[in-house]
């Protein structure tokens, strides 16, 4: 046994740092295929955004007081089909995002003109520069439009895509090595007495797909010294950034994940969590530069052990920020659980005051054995060791896969 548990704060921040000390080189990637990924560096306008002067409405693009002689763009320039400038007295149609004419001193909204033997007219008065978007609005050339670590949402994709770009350099996925361990485990089929089902293998490759890794390779091993230290020296996990372990976390004779770092010449950088489910949850450093977390076997304790672990490390490997826990009211009481903080699946329900805005309440079936209530969850609640009151704040996580 450890001489002392991790706390749940230090072990996220702990988990995160290691995370950082990964970063593998940086990817480009074409624009259609950046989405979901993470900016490796600034993106940094390369030109004024827009580019040029256009018009923010469909109307006509005026030069000096009215009337005005409308001009027919084809018949002024039948070659380019468009007006490149206006002499004073002049008009010409436009449309959002048109380009604006030299010598052009506003734009006239269609529904403000009417237009009659080839001459406009208006009944608003014209403002100089009314309804033109110049030259670099909404950017400067090198204006930072989103900062390293941001990830790429279609916002920023679309923004990119504006802005000249074909590619992004982002961060790579890290690499993720899975060991199953158990002889119990099954992988199809009803289980028979002394048996479990596997609930780790059809959903960890997505869960880590979702927190920015990849998993590039796998193992499934019985309960042996002999198979631990294979699993983790194979040519597949010597391949990888990260080996994640589930099951075979205890302090028993028949369990041999750690024996197995230890042997390795890893250290433990988390040797457990004070928290509840997910305690028996290791972090450790191999000598060769790879990060191995040993997930408890138990299906809800392991997978708050990934919020706890696996979450921040990717995060810190891809260059993003540690999540911080958001705030919430309660919907019950937490009793005090003395040096642990609790993770509890939880969902939103509303309040009979619509003064008063909704609260997370535990979902039912949350043993860390279990799963049913993690299915319907869609937040996890983070209880301090001294509890919490009905209706006072409590911390969150929203699920990150």
């Amino acid at each position: 046994m450890p001489d002392h548990d991790h706390g749940w704060e230090q072990a996220r921040q702990d988990a995160h740092r290691l995370g950082r000390s990964l970063r593998p080189a940086p990817e480009l990637v074409p624009l259609h295929q950046a989405g979901g990924r993470v900016l490796a560096r600034d993106l940094v306008a390369r030109y004024p955004i827009p580019h040029c002067a256009t018009s923010a409405m469909d109307g006509f693009a005026v030069s000096g007081p009215g009337p005005w002689l409308l001009l027919d763009a084809v018949a002024h320039n039948p070659a380019e089909g468009t007006v490149t400038s206006l002499a004073p007295g002049q008009a010409v149609a436009v449309v959002t995002g048109s380009l604006i004419p030299e010598g052009a001193d506003a734009i006239i909204r269609l529904e403000h003109t009417t237009e009659r033997d080839g001459w406009l007219s208006s009944d608003r008065t014209v403002s100089p520069g009314a309804d033109i978007r110049p030259a670099g609005t909404e950017a400067s050339p090198h204006d930072v439009l989103q900062a390293a670590g941001t990830v790429l949402r279609a916002g920023v994709v679309a923004t990119a895509a504006v802005a000249g770009y074909d590619e992004l350099l982002v961060a790579a996925r890290p690499r993720v090595h899975l060991v199953y361990t158990g002889d119990e485990v099954i992988t199809s089929g009803t289980p028979a007495p002394g048996q479990v089902r596997d609930g780790f293998s059809p959903v960890l490759p997505l869960i880590i797909a979702a927190l920015g890794g990849r998993a590039a390779s796998e193992a499934r091993i019985g309960d042996s010294q002999a198979q631990s230290l294979d699993a983790l020296t194979d040519v597949p996990a010597l391949a990888a950034d990260i080996v994640i372990t589930t099951g075979g976390t205890g302090f028993s004779d028949r369990d041999f994940v750690r024996s197995a770092v230890a042997e390795l010449g890893g250290k433990e950088i988390v040797s457990a969590i004070a928290m509840r489910p997910g305690h028996p949850s290791m972090l450790a450093a191999l000598p060769d530069g790879r990060i191995l977390v040993a997930l408890p076997g138990n299906p809800l304790a392991a997978l708050m052990a990934v919020a706890t672990l696996v979450d921040p490390l990717l995060r810190g490997a891809c260059g993003t920020e540690l999540a911080e826990p958001g705030s919430a009211l309660g919907a019950a009481d937490f009793a005090p659980l003395p040096g642990r903080h609790r993770l509890i699946p939880a969902r939103w329900v509303g309040s009979a005051d619509p003064l008063v805005p909704d609260a997370l309440a535990p979902a039912e079936h949350v043993g860390s054995a279990m799963l049913r209530g993690l299915s319907g969850a869609e937040a996890i609640l983070v209880i301090p060791p001294a509890g919490a009151r009905a209706g006072t704040p409590v911390g969150y996580l929203g699920l990150p896969w």
